[in-house]
């Protein structure tokens, strides 16, 4: 209502603006190209454990069963139908309405790891030596079951398109840390030639919807320039770029004045930025500055362009330069047939990146402050699809949200601790389940924000990440 009537008292003071002001106003836009401060004053509600947030998202939904939630029972009922009353006539997808929901035990060995004891599959060796940072989540759920709903509810908050990313929410409530990029960068890998099932990724993930458009987030390409138009044209210097942008901040400036749309001074305020990322995006992205020790940390693949290993990199020297929510899209994980193959080749992809990644920051005194989150849309289920009669090594597993595994590093959450409990088949929450509602007020409450509090309004409701649905900060998991 505030920003409304400010609108409509804009408008009846146009044309005086527009006549005896407009000099002025144009006049401080002149000098559009001259440093800034932060954009905007943080807004904490409470005193916070993290400064940013690296986001690891794992499209396609990874399987718990066989990396992180380890049901040795299964073994003896492999082969065998699910019980009635552990599916309790749960929703399935149209893969599986109908079929016979046969029991399958993970082939992988499973260990404990670290002081903690924390028990993680062998297809992750050098994230386990990490067990002791990592806040393991096993009685994550949710209620989507098809791919693009589940991953538009876990970055947006709600299954239906429109709402604004959690990035664009943290950079609209706190503002900006740095001053030459992003406040919120997307980064999208590479992968390895044996996936399937590869879903695309969509830009509303990291939209700011209803929000103000200076809070969207910026996907960084994994050819050519890191991000688009910034080399300037043929025969246009750095100079002549600067002389344009500040005659088209002037004309932006004087319309703004006149129309009152906030999105031009969005567009104003964007225009600067991507002058000054003409200069830091280089810089940023020169991996010549690091030393041989720490790109052997994130593996061999660090040196192909696009590759996780090499965004995991890029995230740590983003969070050097304070950019506020750093998300990391690995696609492949939708694994309905031949999984041992295809996960095997998916964790090779993560797990030294993941591992130098968290190294990387405990090193540099960054993991303290930088929440680390590790999820995929749902889950995945406990009954096989596509399984080849009596190939113990080739089957696959349908969609299942109704528990999966999530973790959390740094950023003021307890290491070495498992949270929730799935029953012995690893189909139901039976103890501290989270949502993924949850997560999300987790995550702000650790950079100092109250979900229930960063709101905005649009549509006549006060809009928020978590939405009119109960959510709670999980407690138990604060360091």
């Amino acid at each position: 209502m505030d920003q409304f009537q400010s609108f409509c008292d804009q408008l009846n003071r146009r044309q005086f603006i527009k006549r005896a002001s407009v000099g002025l106003g144009v006049a401080a836009i002149g000098g559009s190209m001259t440093p800034l401060v932060a954009t905007a004053q943080p807004g904490l509600h409470h005193t916070a454990k993290a400064k940013r947030v690296i986001f690891l998202f794992m499209a396609g939904a990874p399987s718990q069963l066989d990396l992180f939630d380890y049901k040795p029972g299964l073994e003896k009922l492999h082969g065998q139908s699910l019980p009635p009353e552990i599916s309790r006539g749960q929703r399935v997808t149209t893969m599986t309405r109908g079929k016979k929901q046969e029991i399958c035990a993970s082939i992988f060995k499973f260990a404990p790891q670290g002081e903690s004891g924390l028990v993680m599959s062998e297809l992750l060796p050098h994230l386990s030596k990490h067990a002791d940072d990592i806040c393991m989540i096993k009685s994550t759920h949710t209620e989507a079951i098809n791919h693009d709903p589940a991953k538009t509810f876990f970055c947006t908050g709600s299954e239906m398109p429109g709402r604004a990313s959690m990035g664009s929410w943290l950079s609209y409530g706190l503002g900006t840390l740095n001053r030459d990029l992003p406040d919120f960068v997307v980064l999208s890998s590479a992968f390895w030639s044996g996936k399937t099932n590869v879903q695309a990724l969509y830009s509303r993930l990291w939209g700011t919807g209803f929000l103000p458009g200076k809070h969207q987030g910026i996907a960084f390409q994994s050819v050519g320039d890191p991000v688009l138009f910034l080399s300037n044209p043929k025969g246009v210097d750095r100079k002549a770029r600067n002389k344009m942008l500040d005659f088209v901040s002037k004309v932006n400036a004087e319309q703004q004045l006149v129309t009152g749309d906030p999105e031009i001074q969005t567009s104003i305020a964007q225009q600067e930025m991507a002058f000054r990322m003409q200069a830091s995006v280089p810089e940023l992205t020169d991996l010549n500055q690091e030393s041989e020790e720490t790109l052997g940390m994130y593996g061999p693949e660090v040196h192909q362009s696009g590759s996780f290993a090499r965004n995991c990199l890029l995230a740590r020297r983003m969070a050097e330069r304070d950019v506020r929510f750093i998300q990391l899209f690995h696609r492949g994980w939708d694994h309905h047939r031949q999984l041992p193959l295809h996960l095997r080749g998916q964790a090779r992809d993560i797990d030294q990146p993941i591992s130098g990644l968290l190294t990387d920051l405990k090193q540099r005194g960054l993991l303290k402050d930088t929440l680390v989150v590790f999820a995929g849309e749902f889950g995945r289920t406990t009954f096989a699809q596509n399984l080849t009669p009596g190939d113990r090594g080739n089957y696959g597993r349908d969609h299942h949200p109704r528990c999966f595994t999530t973790w959390m590093a740094g950023g003021g959450i307890k290491g070495g601790i498992s949270y929730g409990q799935t029953d012995d088949f690893c189909y139901n929450v039976v103890k501290n389940p989270v949502h993924v509602r949850d997560l999300h007020a987790t995550m702000f409450h650790q950079l100092g924000i109250d979900h229930n509090k960063l709101v905005f309004p649009h549509q006549g409701l006060d809009q928020k990440l978590t939405g009119v649905e109960e959510a709670r900060v999980v407690n138990d998991i604060l360091a």
